[in-house]
């Protein structure tokens, strides 16, 4: 029975291949069925602002359809939590197995509530709702097929990269944010059904938006070495700023249930109220912020109105997310990072220290360096980028931003924005169901306690298992006077109520120094 268990998980096996195909094709028709919804509401939202401009008086009909609309959400997300906030904590809770939800009630209630809350024009971006949309889907597609369950999470983690891949149009970036940030594992198990996945949803974005990058900046190709200087004075800013996001974005809800006598049901009712200045006086404030992005070098914004805009986006960013709708914030941060970037180099080219020619890509480099420390994904982020802006020219900018920005983020104690949030989420709603069984693999990291060591040699925590070793595209059947090697990914099996912690103590001894 083992043996058999074990086939199946092999990670070239024709039927595993199939599945992240089948998985990516149907997750990029549904995300991209959610950003041309998104669209389109957002451009009515828009054109119908034009229109009270002529005629006020229908900003009170609207005001009111505003209310009731917030009401419905906030009522729809308290009843069923699964769907609040990005998807992307709960996402990787299911994947680090502390945390599990039905596929079908999150799909389409996700889908729903999301295109309504951005499309309004609210700071809430369409990515983490997409991971979310495509680790359903997996999932969905898995249980289906009643696959063991690390083929169940190897389906979650293809849907989740299909997701963000169909989002943006980068399958790099997406297969690499899931094995970085979400999931952290880089087993030729994972990888390869995850890239499969993210390419095959990126294929139908093509084929639905275009081969246009994501984010069109006009921006000088090449970036002068002399300026390097300003990239990492712009990174220390950067990991500065993105410290204060954390703390903000992490602590806002423990802030809000302050003011008791406001119902969390209620929460969407203020962003819904307060979108309609902001649509008023700057439309091309509106959503995630792609517009802005692409529209901010042609601005020509001075100083003070660049730093106005920052703060705008910062606090309504924070509220729109706070109300607890569905909605990401991985495209805002892109957006304030962008803004950031632009204000840098409008000071410094008021002092005649650098050209005013070279700031979108100030604006560029800088939504990496914001993402890299705020996520703590450098890769993903310099990934990313080069994807959504169609040029491998910046490879070194980017680097440089994002791991000065990523330091100083460090040094002043940050953690992964999304990590801490499913941590939030878990401390307040623990699952129930995970207990008695799990299946898990791990990756042998070099000069971890386990590299070089026998099986026999290591202490592995009552009620655990281990029952394959993959060694590149070998497969082996574990003895006790099996040598492990870096690179090796353990397929175990871990019983009993204690599983979750036993992970961790198998985890830390696979990844960590120790011997």
């Amino acid at each position: 029975m083992q043996r058999k268990i074990i086939a199946k998980l092999h990670y070239n096996d024709l039927r595993q291949i199939g599945r992240a195909i089948v998985i990516g094709v149907l997750t990029g028709a549904m995300v991209s069925a959610f950003r041309l919804l998104i669209q389109k509401i957002l451009a009515f939202v828009i054109k119908a602002y034009q229109y009270f401009h002529v005629h006020p008086l229908w900003l009170i009909p609207w005001a009111i359809g505003s209310v009731i609309l917030a009401l419905i959400l906030g009522w729809v997300s308290q009843k069923y939590p699964d769907i609040q906030g990005s998807g992307i904590p709960q996402v990787e809770g299911q994947l680090t197995g502390q945390f599990d939800e039905k596929w079908w009630p999150v799909l389409w209630r996700k889908f729903v509530t999301g295109v309504l809350a951005i499309g309004s024009g609210l700071y809430l971006g369409r990515e983490g709702p997409s991971i979310q949309l495509g680790a359903t889907i997996g999932q969905g597609y898995a249980e289906m097929w009643q696959v063991t369950p690390i083929e169940r999470r190897v389906g979650i983690a293809s849907g989740a990269a299909a997701g963000l891949s169909a989002a943006f149009n980068a399958p790099i970036a997406s297969s690499m944010f899931v094995l970085e940030e979400i999931y952290h594992n880089f087993s030729p198990l994972i990888w390869l059904s995850v890239f499969i996945s993210a390419l095959s949803a990126n294929g139908v974005g093509m084929l639905v938006f275009g081969l246009k990058p994501d984010l069109d900046v006009i921006h000088q190709l090449y970036f002068p070495v002399n300026q390097y200087w300003a990239l990492i004075l712009m990174g220390l800013v950067l990991g500065v700023l993105g410290r204060l996001y954390q703390v903000v974005i992490l602590n806002q809800n423990n802030w809000f249930k302050k003011v008791r006598w406001f119902k969390p049901a209620w929460y969407p009712v203020v962003p819904f109220l307060l979108v309609i200045p902001i649509a008023w006086f700057a439309p091309i404030t509106l959503g995630g912020g792609n517009q802005l992005i692409v529209a901010l070098p042609s601005l020509k914004l001075p100083m003070l109105m660049i730093i106005g805009l920052f703060i705008l986006r910062f606090v309504f960013s924070m509220i729109s997310y706070g109300s607890q709708m569905a909605g990401g914030i991985f495209l805002p941060i892109l957006t304030l990072g962008a803004v950031i970037g632009a204000a840098f180099c409008t000071l410094l080219a008021s002092l005649g220290l650098v050209p005013a020619t070279y700031l979108a890509n100030y604006a560029i480099y800088a939504m990496a360096g914001y993402f890299a420390c705020i996520s703590k994904a450098p890769f993903t982020a310099i990934l990313l980028i080069t994807e959504m802006v169609g040029s491998l020219a910046h490879l070194m900018p980017l680097a440089v931003v994002a791991v000065t920005a990523y330091v100083v983020d460090d040094l002043l104690n940050g953690r992964p924005v999304y990590a801490e949030m499913m941590y939030n989420m878990l401390g307040k709603r623990p699952s129930e169901e995970l207990t008695g069984m799990t299946q898990m693999t791990t990756t042998v990291y070099a000069g971890s306690q386990l590299d070089g060591a026998r099986i026999s040699d290591f202490d592995w925590p009552q009620g655990s298992l281990v029952m394959g070793i993959y060694r590149g595209e070998q497969q082996l059947v574990p003895h006790g006077d099996t040598e492990l090697q870096a690179g090796d990914t353990l397929v175990l099996q871990l019983t009993g109520e204690q599983h979750l912690a036993n992970q961790q103590v198998i985890n830390h001894a696979a990844h960590d120094a120790g011997r």
